[in-house]
């Protein structure tokens, strides 16, 4: 399963509680260009209409070779596909515990398009403060285990 596009910034800004697989649906010409690696989800938010999820502000190229497409937005909404006691499920905690669902990567199942989100907490600064300190001082014991031995 090899992942077309990750979104690493999701881990530094929020505190992620569950993770989540969905399908996306799509046109023809968006797979090809996601399957060639022409998408970005940084940025991108899973946002609740009604009864649905929909992946937004996800940027996906219109693909080099399908010829002419009429009226073709790049950032347009697009269905994420789950089960609708999942949904219900979602819609609940984002309303209720204040929580946000966001993308962390996509990728390839078998011949699908798969998104993983996650539902999510935001950090506060000094949150994100401790993170890069508690990585700058693992990468200096590691430098020093590496001298030493």
């Amino acid at each position: 399963m090899p992942t077309l596009a990750s979104n690493k910034k999701a881990f530094f800004d929020y505190e992620i509680l569950e993770k989540f697989e969905a399908g996306l649906a799509l046109k023809g010409f968006e797979v090809k260009a996601i399957k060639t690696g022409h998408i970005s989800i940084k940025g991108a938010f899973v946002t609740v209409k009604g009864k649905e999820l929909f992946l937004t502000n996800a940027k996906i190229p219109l693909y080099q070779h399908a010829g002419k497409v009429e009226n073709y937005e790049e950032t347009a909404p697009r269905k994420l596909l789950l089960k609708k006691n999942e949904i219900n499920r979602l819609i609940g905690k984002v309303k209720v515990e204040g929580l946000t669902l966001i993308p962390i990567s996509v990728y390839n199942k078998r011949r699908l398009i798969k998104l993983e989100f996650a539902l999510a907490k935001g950090k506060k600064k000094y949150d994100k403060r401790q993170a890069i300190k508690k990585r700058d001082t693992d990468r200096e014991i590691a430098r020093q285990m590496k001298i030493r031995g």
